[in-house]
């Protein structure tokens, strides 16, 4: 999906430019999955499972700009990427073509600021657009901040994932499933 350049403020009143990631982004893309996954135990990978080439990520952000119903958006503060926020569709059969699911990730140092609120804000906004029903998205346990921010965007919990992650020294955390009616 083609998304055009938007501006906002963040509480610290920073200016946010939210946009389209481009193909040109793709190596910053993988440096920051790699960052962000070292840097929470909230995200699905650890930073040595982050294997995409170059190529490989730009032909999936590539993807998402040719596709009418998905979007990789972007946060970006005095030109430096801070986070993004993804709208995907769960499946292209029609009875699942009402539901998409959204994810967010910011690099630790820009949390807090509101940003991924104003990124998750967009993308719903986008999705339904796109002519999405409803939003759903998957939470670890224990990340109170993002569960905090999911239920004042209005998502509710529908459903719990006993041991959805195994960490390294062998604990498990469960996930909560979260979805909105757009």
């Amino acid at each position: 999906m083609r998304f055009e350049p938007l501006e906002a403020q963040d509480k610290l009143g920073r200016s946010v430019i939210l946009r389209n990631a481009e193909e040109s982004d793709a190596e910053e893309l993988i440096r920051y999955m790699k960052v962000t996954a070292g840097e929470t135990p909230f995200l699905l990978r650890e930073p040595d499972e982050v294997r995409f080439t170059a190529e490989e990520e730009r032909k999936f952000i590539k993807s998402c700009m040719d596709h009418p119903r998905e979007l990789m958006l972007l946060a970006v503060i005095d030109g430096c990427h801070v986070g993004n926020c993804s709208l995907m569709r769960i499946g292209d059969f029609r009875r699942h073509k009402h539901r998409c699911q959204v994810a967010v990730a910011l690099y630790q140092e820009y949390c807090g600021a509101g940003i991924g609120e104003i990124l998750l804000q967009t993308v719903l906004s986008q999705a339904r657009q796109a002519g999405y029903e409803q939003a759903e998205l998957e939470v670890v346990d224990g990340n109170a901040n993002a569960t905090f921010l999911y239920r004042k965007l209005g998502f509710k919990e529908y459903g719990k994932f006993p041991h959805s992650m195994k960490y390294a020294d062998g604990h498990y955390a469960d996930a909560c499933w979260m979805m909105k009616q757009l």
